[in-house]
C-alpha cells in the first residue's frame, strides 16, 4: 500500500483555520462583555438623565462616579459649577467615624452632615430597649443649605456629595468635609472633635465661590430633628421635650409645648433642641440675624405613637460677606445636665427648665449643690431623704410662726365672734372693731398667710428640681428602679383617665401623708379664722379639702418622677412631727391666752402705713355709707 505523504499546505491550513475558530470564539466573548458593559454605561446615563428634576435642583444619584468630560458635561445641567463634586471618588454613600469617650459620631459624604450622633454612657429606658442613646439615626434628622448659583439655580448640599478629609491636631480629630465647584473652589463643614467633651467646633464656609454663588441672596441653612422617645414614661419625657434659644445678647426663651408652635426671634446665638434628659444645640459666634422655629407634637396616643414625641424645626438665613459663607459655630450632643452645660460658661443651663426668676435661683445656687454635695457621699434614694430633712428643718421656724399666729388668732374667736353679733348689721363698724382688737391684742391676722406664701418660692423650685435633675436618671431606690420616673408596682389591663395604667407606691404614701396632715391642721385653722359675712365657711372648706388634695396627689403624681412623690412623702412625715413638737412642746395655750390679755392692757401699737392706710379706707367708706343713708332719707 502506498503511504500517502503529508502535505505541509493541508497543516499550515488547517492550523489557520483553528486559529480562525479560536480568534472567533475571542471575538464573541469580548462582544458580549463590551455590549454588557455599554449595556451598564447607557443604563447609567439614562438614570442620571431621569433624575434630574425640572426645576434643575441638584440631586446626586446613588453609588457612582463621573469621571468623562461628556458626563460631567451632562450633570452641568442639574448642577452647574457643583457637577465638579460627581467627578470625585467621594461621591458615593458613605459615612466617616469620629469618635471619643463620650460620643459616636459619624457623618455622611452625601450632605456633609451628621447622620448618626450615639452617647456612649447612657441607654435608652423606653420599654426597656437597653440601647443607647441615639440623638440622631439617619432618618430623623436634616441639616441642609440651599442657595442660588449665579447662573440662577438652586442647590441643596443635602443632595450633593462632599469629600472628607480626617486629620489629627495634637488630641483633637478634625473633619473636613468639601463640597467643591473646582480644585479650590469649595463650601466646608468642618468638624473638631476634642477628647473627652460632649461639644464640638464646627465652621461652614466657602472659599472662591464669589463668582458661583449669587451673593445677593441669603442661603438658608435648614435644621430639622424628629426627636427619638428614650424614657419610660413617653408623656412624661413630651412634656419637658421643647425648643430653647437664646437671642439678643443673652436672653431666653422656649417655643412651647402645643401641638403647634412657631416663633420668630432676632439675633440667636444658640438653638437647642431639649428632650428632656438630652439635647442637641447648635451655637454660633456671629449671631444669625434671624430665625424661625417650629415644633410638632408627635404623640398623640401613648400607646401607639412610640418612637418619636416631637418634630422640631429651624430656619436660619445665611448671610454672605464679600461673596462668601464664614461661620464658626459648635455642636453639643449630649445630657441635659446643668452641671456640664453650665461648664461652657455660654448661658447653656438655660436649656434646663428650673424655672423662672427666684424659683431658677433657689435650683442653681443652693439645691443643685446641695444635693451634689450630698449625692457625692450618699446613696440617691437616702441623699433624697436627708436633703427634705435638711430643707424642712430650714422652713420649721416659718412653720413655727405660722402656727403661733392660728393660736393667737384662736385664743381671741370668742371676742370676734361677739364684735360679729353685736355689729351684725353694720359691716363697717363690724371691720373696724375686729381691727381695733387685733391691734389692742397683738395679733396681726397677715402673720399666719406670710410664713405659707415664703414658702410658695421653696416648693414651685422643688417641683421644678427633680423632675430636671440629671443625676436622678436610672438611679433606683427601694423599689423605684429609677427615680426620674414613676415607681410602678403593679401594670393595670386597661388605663384610668388622668391615672395612666400603673400604680406608683410614692404617690400613694404620700397621699396618706398629706391626709392625716391635714386632719392635723385643719382644725387649727379653721378654729383661728372667724367666718366672714359673704365669705365661704373655711371650717367646711377644710373639710372638704383633706380629702381633695390627696385624691389630687394621687393622681396627678402617678406618672412623676418617683423622686419627686419620695420627696413629698418624707416632706409630709417630717412636717407631721415638727407640727406635733410644737403643738405639745413648744406652743401652750395659756401662756398664749396670758401674752394676748397682756397686750390688751398695754398702750396699742403703733399703726403701720399698710394699717393706717387700711383704717383710713374704712373710715372713708363708712363716712360714704352715712351720705347715701341721709340723702336716702
Amino acid at each position: 500500500m502506498e503511504e500517502k505523504k503529508i502535505d505541509i499546505k493541508t497543516i499550515v491550513g488547517f492550523g489557520l483555520i483553528m486559529l480562525l475558530l479560536l480568534w472567533m470564539m475571542y471575538n464573541s466573548t469580548a462582544n458580549k462583555e463590551e455590549a454588557a458593559i455599554k449595556a451598564e454605561k447607557e443604563q447609567v446615563e439614562k438614570s442620571k438623565e431621569n433624575f434630574v428634576p425640572e426645576d434643575k435642583t441638584a440631586v446626586a444619584e446613588k453609588d457612582f462616579t463621573v469621571t468623562d468630560s461628556a458626563s460631567i458635561a451632562k450633570m452641568k445641567g442639574a448642577l452647574g459649577a457643583f457637577a465638579y463634586s460627581i467627578s470625585l471618588p467621594s461621591a458615593k454613600d458613605t459615612v466617616t467615624e469620629i469618635k471619643n469617650e463620650l460620643l459616636t459620631l459619624r457623618i455622611a459624604n452625601k450632605g456633609g452632615y451628621i447622620s448618626e450622633a450615639n452617647l456612649n454612657n447612657f441607654e435608652r429606658i423606653a420599654k426597656g430597649s437597653g440601647e443607647r442613646v441615639q440623638l440622631i439615626n439617619n432618618n430623623n434628622a436634616d441639616f441642609n443649605i440651599q442657595f442660588k448659583t449665579a447662573d440662577n439655580r438652586i442647590l441643596n448640599t443635602r443632595d450633593m456629595y462632599f469629600e472628607p478629609s480626617l486629620t489629627k491636631e495634637g488630641q483633637n480629630q478634625v473633619l473636613s468635609m468639601r463640597l467643591k465647584a473646582g480644585e479650590n473652589q469649595f463650601l466646608e463643614y468642618r468638624y473638631v472633635m476634642k477628647p473627652d467633651n460632649y461639644m464640638l467646633d464646627f465652621s461652614i464656609r466657602t472659599q472662591g465661590l464669589s463668582k458661583v454663588v449669587d451673593g445677593t441672596a441669603p442661603a438658608e441653612l435648614d435644621w430639622d430633628l424628629k426627636a427619638y422617645r428614650n424614657e419610660k414614661s413617653a408623656s412624661y419625657e413630651n412634656r419637658y421635650t421643647d425648643i430653647v434659644y437664646e437671642y439678643e445678647d443673652g436672653k431666653d426663651d422656649n417655643v412651647g409645648l402645643g401641638k403647634s408652635e412657631a416663633e420668630t426671634a432676632d439675633d440667636v446665638t444658640y438653638v437647642a433642641y431639649r428632650q428632656h434628659f438630652f439635647t442637641s444645640i447648635l451655637l454660633t459666634d456671629t449671631a444669625f440675624k434671624k430665625a424661625d422655629f417650629s415644633i410638632e407634637n408627635l404623640m398623640e396616643d401613648e400607646e401607639k405613637d412610640t418612637v418619636f414625641t416631637k418634630q422640631f424645626s429651624t430656619k436660619i438665613p445665611l448671610e454672605y460677606k464679600g461673596g462668601e459663607l464664614s461661620y464658626n459655630m459648635n455642636w453639643y450632643y449630649g445630657p441635659a445636665d446643668f452641671k456640664i452645660l453650665n461648664s461652657y460658661d455660654k448661658n447653656l443651663d438655660e436649656v434646663i427648665p428650673l424655672g423662672w426668676g427666684i424659683f431658677g435661683w433657689i435650683n442653681k445656687y443652693l439645691f443643685i449643690n446641695l444635693f451634689t454635695l450630698l449625692s457625692k457621699v450618699l446613696p440617691y434614694g437616702v441623699c433624697i431623704i436627708v436633703f427634705t430633712m435638711l430643707v424642712r428643718l430650714a422652713m420649721s421656724p416659718i412653720t413655727y410662726k405660722s402656727y403661733l399666729s392660728q393660736a393667737k388668732m384662736k385664743v381671741i374667736r370668742p371676742e370676734i365672734q361677739e364684735i360679729n353679733e353685736k355689729y351684725k348689721s353694720d359691716p363697717m363698724k363690724k371691720q373696724q372693731e375686729t381691727m381695733k382688737l387685733y391691734r389692742t391684742a397683738g395679733v396681726n391676722p397677715m402673720a399666719g398667710c406670710l410664713p405659707a406664701l415664703m414658702q410658695i418660692p421653696v416648693f414651685y423650685a422643688l417641683f421644678q428640681f427633680f423632675p430636671s435633675f440629671f443625676d436622678l436618671r436610672q438611679k433606683s431606690f427601694l423599689w423605684a428602679d429609677d427615680l426620674s420616673s414613676y415607681d410602678s408596682i403593679a401594670e393595670l389591663p386597661f388605663t384610668i383617665p388622668f391615672y395612666g395604667n400603673h400604680i406608683s407606691l410614692f404617690p400613694i404614701l404620700a397621699s396618706v401623708a398629706i391626709f392625716f396632715y391635714m386632719r392635723m391642721t385643719s382644725g387649727d385653722q379653721s378654729m383661728s379664722a372667724p367666718q366672714q359675712e359673704g365669705m365661704p365657711d373655711m371650717g367646711k372648706l377644710m373639710k372638704v379639702m383633706i380629702y381633695i388634695s390627696p385624691l389630687m396627689m394621687l393622681i396627678f403624681f402617678n406618672m412623676y418622677a418617683s423622686g419627686l412623690s419620695l420627696y413629698y412623702f418624707i416632706s409630709n412625715l417630717i412636717t407631721i412631727g415638727i407640727m406635733y413638737v410644737i403643738k405639745n412642746h413648744i406652743v401652750n395655750q395659756d401662756k398664749i391666752h396670758a401674752i394676748v390679755q397682756a397686750n390688751k392692757q398695754k398702750e396699742p401699737k403703733k399703726q403701720g402705713r399698710f394699717q393706717r392706710k387700711m383704717q383710713e379706707m374704712m373710715e372713708q367708706a363708712q363716712q360714704t355709707q352715712e351720705q347715701q343713708k341721709r340723702l336716702k332719707k
